[in-house]
């Protein structure tokens, strides 16, 4: 074998070693970091996590039925059963806006996060649709709480993100990136706004501004 044929052997297996090293990745690295949280941001944490079934005619709202129903459209290709579907996307509406998020922020999360898959459990051990960290059920919520769970886990995930997004002022991009772990880094918030846009609709524009005080429980 002469010395361009070694050479170009030892290109394809350092490109085959790349390769593999790319597909042994996680889809979506990093993780929530665990952080000490102040007693008094820890009781308003928990207080929001406390657990309120989505009301019976919430759907029924003009905005909530409108969202509901592009929505539903959009995802019955990865999501089939249509109840499970309008279930999911009540669920995510309520979760949001009772968060002080847009909920079109809450779908580009979760589709990026477990390509709506309710049981996702990523390397690093996040859970569910929103890929929530265990460790958060022992800092503000309740250690059997299932995040599994559909409500659970969204009342977790919407929670948690509007908690960095009030830790950050209103930056989105970092708030993502702390939801992400990946504070610093653009590919994630640049992904899940990516996927609020592929989402959006006339009736459910995208609009960014997710920066509303945490409220009260209802």
């Amino acid at each position: 074998m002469d010395i361009e044929s070694h050479r170009h052997v030892r290109r394809l297996a350092a490109i085959a070693l790349i390769a593999a090293a790319l597909v042994a990745q996680p889809a979506h690295a990093g993780a929530q970091a665990e952080e000490a949280l102040a007693p008094s941001v820890a009781t308003v944490l928990s207080r929001a996590i406390s657990d309120r079934p989505v009301p019976p005619d919430w759907e029924s709202r003009p905005d909530a039925r409108a969202w509901i129903q592009a929505m539903s459209a959009r995802l019955a290709a990865r999501m089939p059963d249509e109840a499970e579907r309008r279930d999911l996307l009540r669920s995510v509406h309520y979760e949001a806006v009772r968060a002080g998020l847009d909920p079109q922020l809450v779908l580009g999360v979760i589709h990026h996060e477990s390509g709506f898959k309710k049981y996702a459990v990523s390397v690093a051990d996040a859970r569910g649709y929103m890929q929530v960290m265990p460790f958060w059920t022992r800092l503000i919520g309740g250690t059997g709480h299932n995040l599994f769970h559909l409500r659970t886990n969204l009342r977790y995930g919407c929670v948690i993100l509007r908690h960095y997004i009030d830790r950050e002022r209103g930056d989105l991009y970092r708030a993502l990136g702390r939801y992400n772990g990946s504070l610093g880094r653009a590919e994630y918030p640049a992904a899940v706004i990516a996927a609020m846009q592929r989402y959006a609709s006339a009736s459910s524009p995208v609009t960014l501004g997710a920066t509303a005080a945490l409220p009260a429980p209802r």
